[in-house]
């Protein structure tokens, strides 16, 4: 998007070494040409014998063009505006799911259209179930049998057992009809096995999810919902594993410890007990004990267990982010997640409003679902949606913890194709809570796409250096250096007048004179009226393709000025590439640069801010044209650089920078963006 003229236009990149055929040009810059003539003639002595015999020639150009093009030596034309060029594209679409319950919402309307029918003896609608004070449905032993069953009023009665298994360790998914008969044998037995259990431990009640979990979409829906509040409010809960060969059963418990939610099973109960196989005996264990033997990364688990237990609280956002990376690490369900359907709309519209059978009833969400049970706001399970989605959804509903909006400012190993908001990681070495976001999530889109809001935003020039505005300490002898150049011409002018005239041959010498000055001081005069210390530069995000040093960008930013001081420095810690000082002086240093161009790779990129006067490296798939500021870290900002796809309506994440926070100052505020 040009964002001058709003324009979608072909992106030309500029490079240090331009492949042919291809949107990369050589790089150039808008500096006009007298004045950087001028103050090259002064800036550097000749170093050579050829530049010293070249060097009356240039004066002599410079003089000549001076002569007839004097009002190219004056200050910039280029008004000094003290902003980043803006971006001028926004998000446009509909959102598959909004924060706001006033905004157009494609997933709740498909929802009011077909509305999900409610169990019978299910007294709350749908959504409005927050928190269970029992089960949907227990097996319960009345009248010397057992007995399924759904009725609030007798389940209220019963104290439970909940029961925590691995699928696999219990019985084998038979392919053929002698493997369904043998897997059947094998479920009766494991039934058998519990429900002896439970009288032996003196309960009537227990929920397993074999029996209790919905056999219909609405049911299976509500009962994953409340699946917290089920191991919340059961008596204890029986973790049943394998037998295996050594004497601990370690491999086991490894087993069972990396199924999804068996995390969220142990963690959420009052009490824990175990047997080894279906008739072991039943043994209690405590958090710490199960972390020994079930836990392959025991040091975060251990962490959870502690926050969970009160002996070492940590912060809401630190037990949520480390209970999110510990859930994601495991693996799925006992059955394979279920594709997203590729047409929600027909797939909701062909709902009926009986309870309709399930096949699978594993979620592509799951692990969402699984994480939800420890937040306060928990989201309804559907199919119809992915797990970034979920995700996404879940942070809405849990303003509080905000963690999409942080995610948005990481930078992960792996950025993702499609939802590249997403981030596990961060190669900063940064964790979620260390990051203040400074924007705010306004939806997801059906592709998972991050709709944001409160963004400031500018964008990245990469046909050229432009122009670059600039403003040097006041001096009122410059302003007339600069000014003097200009009457050359005149004098000329007046001498070619009055010379032919005998009379009046003294006033045209002396006009001649004054023009023979002028033609030989108008380019010291010029590259004087070009020095002075900068002060403030027009705000500019530069970029070019290929490691390019500060003192190459800063001749295509600074090249008409004389200024000594230092006019681009390398960052101590806003890139990857950066190398911080040891002295005392906080700067980075050239390594940064070397090791950039040593890379030889054609990722790697050179971002120039002149706000800050500083210079990024760093490595993208496609050259970023708009910057983000999404939120601060570590004393610095976190600015997101995305590529963009005027067609797509998206733009994606291709690095993200730590730059001066004051620099967002110089942003304009855009409308919402989406992050996909």
């Amino acid at each position: 998007m040009d964002p001058e003229t709003g324009e979608c236009t072909k992106l030309l990149v500029q490079a240090v070494h331009p492949a042919p055929k291809t949107n990369q040009i050589r790089i150039k810059d808008n500096i006009r040409k007298i004045p950087k003539l001028s103050v090259s003639l002064f800036r550097s002595p000749p170093r050579s014998v050829a530049e010293a015999l070249l060097w009356p020639f240039k004066f002599f150009a410079c003089s000549i063009l001076l002569l007839f093009w004097p009002l190219d030596a004056l200050p910039g034309r280029e008004s000094f505006t003290g902003e980043y060029p803006t971006y001028l594209m926004n998000y446009w679409g509909q959102m598959w799911a909004a924060r706001s319950h006033r905004e157009y919402s494609r997933f709740d309307k498909l929802r009011e259209s077909s509305p999900m029918p409610t169990p019978a003896g299910f007294i709350a609608t749908v959504p409005s179930v927050t928190r269970a004070l029992h089960p949907r449905k227990l097996v319960i032993y009345r009248d010397n049998t057992w007995q399924h069953c759904e009725d609030p009023s007798i389940i209220i009665n019963y104290r439970f057992i909940a029961i925590s298994y691995r699928q696999r360790d219990v019985f084998e998914r038979g392919t053929d009809e002698e493997g369904k008969k043998r897997e059947e044998e094998q479920r009766n037995h494991f039934i058998e096995s519990v429900r002896e259990t439970t009288l032996q431990c003196g309960m009537q009640a227990y929920w397993l999810d074999l029996e209790c979990l919905g056999k219909s979409t609405e049911e299976t829906n509500i009962d994953v919902y409340r699946m917290a509040d089920i191991y919340r409010g059961a008596n204890f809960t029986l973790i049943t594993i394998g037998k295996s060969d050594d004497e601990h059963s370690i491999q086991s418990w490894k087993s069972w410890g990396g199924r999804v939610w068996t995390l969220p099973e142990a963690l959420l109960s009052r009490e824990l007990r175990y047997r080894i196989g279906v008739d072991g005996p039943v043994l209690p264990i405590t958090l710490h004990e199960l972390a020994n033997k079930a836990y392959e990364h025991y040091s975060e688990e251990t962490a959870i267990i502690n926050a969970y237990s009160g002996k070492d609280p940590l912060e809401r956002l630190e037990r949520l982010t480390l209970l999110k990376s510990a859930i994601w690490r495991r693996g799925s369900a006992a059955l394979p997640p279920v594709a997203p359907p590729k047409d929600v709309e027909k797939l909701i519209l062909s709902l009926q409003p009986q309870p309709t059978a399930i096949e699978n009833p594993s979620y592509p969400a799951e692990r969402v679902y699984a994480l939800m049970g420890f937040y306060e706001h928990r989201i309804m399970p559907s199919r119809l949606e992915t797990e970034l989605q979920a995700l996404a959804r879940l942070s809405m509903a849990n303003d509080n913890d905000r963690m999409a909006e942080r995610m948005v400012s990481m930078l992960p190993y792996n950025i993702q194709r499609q939802a590249c908001w997403y981030a596990d990681n961060d190669l900063f070495g940064s964790q979620l809570w260390d990051i203040e976001p400074e924007i705010q999530v306004a939806g997801v889109t059906e592709n998972g796409a991050l709709v944001l809001d409160g963004c400031r935003a500018a964008t990245i020039r990469w046909e050229d250096f432009p122009e670059v505005s600039f403003q040097t300490t006041e001096s009122f002898r410059r302003d007339l250096a600069g000014k003097i150049p200009i009457t050359l011409p005149g004098f000329v002018l007046y001498a070619a007048t009055w010379m032919p005239l005998p009379s009046y041959l003294s006033v045209g010498v002396v006009f001649f004179s004054c023009a023979a000055f002028l033609l030989i001081f108008s380019p010291i005069l010029t590259a004087y009226s070009m020095s002075g210390r900068i002060l403030n530069t027009q705000p500019w995000l530069i970029g070019v393709k290929g490691a390019l040093s500060p003192d190459e960008a800063a001749d295509r930013i600074y090249g008409a000025t004389l200024s000594n001081f230092p006019r681009l420095s390398y960052t101590p810690s806003g890139s990857l590439f950066s190398r911080p000082s040891e002295d005392e002086i906080r700067e980075g240093l050239q390594i940064q640069y070397e090791e950039a161009r040593a890379l030889q790779r054609d990722d790697v990129y050179t971002l120039i801010d002149t706000y800050s006067a500083s210079i990024y490296y760093f490595t993208a798939e496609r050259p970023p044209t708009v910057c983000l500021f999404t939120g601060r870290e570590g004393g610095l900002g976190r600015f997101v650089l995305c590529s963009e796809n005027c067609t797509a309506n998206e733009l994606h994440k291709e690095t993200v920078l730590r730059m001066p926070s004051y620099i967002q100052r110089a942003m304009n505020p855009c409308d919402w963006v989406a992050i996909g």
